[in-house]
């Protein structure tokens, strides 16, 4: 078998529109339970953590939100799962489901707070960060890890302008099922990354994450091939790369260009997206990066 690279992303409903929100961080202890995987990367970031008593599945940075009981997938919630953590307040993004169940947790009449719905750019990125500084009176650590991301950004696009080739990366998200991949496309914050490190999607859609069959991903013949963390290959307890149907006849493989990398590395832009734009660089840039 081959060598890989594994490299390790009570109280008052305010109804106005969709989603009620909490004006402003109440003073007293709070039982936040947060569901949102960049808002609680951001909120670890920021230090202001305390409060948070719940996360949703999919929230894993920083290992040590792994400590923490979750409620579940964000997409497939249970009102039943939220009340059972007696939060005091509710963090979202509005990507959470289903809708009957969304309905059930605005009937709780829990404060529930969704900060500003930027672009998912650098630019934006800073704003929510520094929006989520003010709301927890983190304004100081804020501003740090704005200076940071831009600065790490900065030596990043840098650093892609030195490498010759652009490599064709197929990037393979969560667990194979009915015999199909689940693969990010250039609709996705991966595919901003993969640019501004150097490289670029091999796979078009229209919507950030799409199904192929082994054929189409053999016939996409991509020279990098990054699997998730919630790779297809361990579905079954198993670590056999090369098992992977479609997977053997590719450039990537041939080449032992096959690497893991975190799921939340790429799914959301947040403080440390540079770190991994620089990150990716190395993975996709094998040749040039020794």
């Amino acid at each position: 078998m081959k060598n890989y690279i594994y490299i390790l992303f009570p109280l008052i409903l305010m109804s106005c529109g969709r989603f009620s929100n909490a004006d402003e961080k109440q003073n007293s202890d709070e039982r936040i339970v947060c569901i949102s995987k960049q808002y609680a990367e951001i909120i670890y970031a920021l230090g202001a953590e305390k409060d948070i008593v719940a996360v949703d599945l999919s929230s894993t940075y920083p290992e040590k939100i792994k400590s923490l009981p979750t409620i579940g997938y964000h997409r497939a919630l249970s009102a039943e799962t939220v009340l059972a953590m007696k939060p005091s307040l509710i963090l979202h993004d509005n990507n959470i489901g289903p809708e009957h169940v969304v309905r059930q947790i605005e009937a709780l009449k829990i404060p529930i707070k969704t900060f500003h719905k930027y672009e998912s750019t650098i630019a934006g990125t800073d704003s929510l960060i520094r929006e989520m500084g003010e709301y927890f009176g983190k304004e100081k650590q804020a501003d740090d890890l704005c200076k940071k991301l831009n600065r790490d950004m900065e030596l990043a696009l840098e650093e892609a302008q030195k490498y010759t080739e652009k490599p064709k990366v197929l990037i393979v998200h969560f667990g194979r099922a009915t015999n199909a991949y689940l693969v990010m496309t250039q609709k996705s914050n991966a595919a901003k990354m993969l640019e501004w490190a150097g490289g670029e999607m091999a796979v078009n859609a229209e919507r950030g994450m799409k199904q192929l069959s082994p054929e189409v991903v053999a016939a996409a013949d991509p020279d990098i091939i990054l699997l998730t963390d919630f790779g297809y290959d361990r579905l079954d307890g198993g670590n056999e790369i090369e098992k992977l149907p479609g997977i053997s006849s590719t450039k990537a493989f041939k080449n032992n260009h096959i690497f893991r990398i975190e799921e939340h590395d790429l799914v959301y832009l947040g403080p440390r997206t540079g770190e991994n734009v620089l990150l990716i660089q190395q993975l996709i840039h094998p040749d040039e990066t020794k």
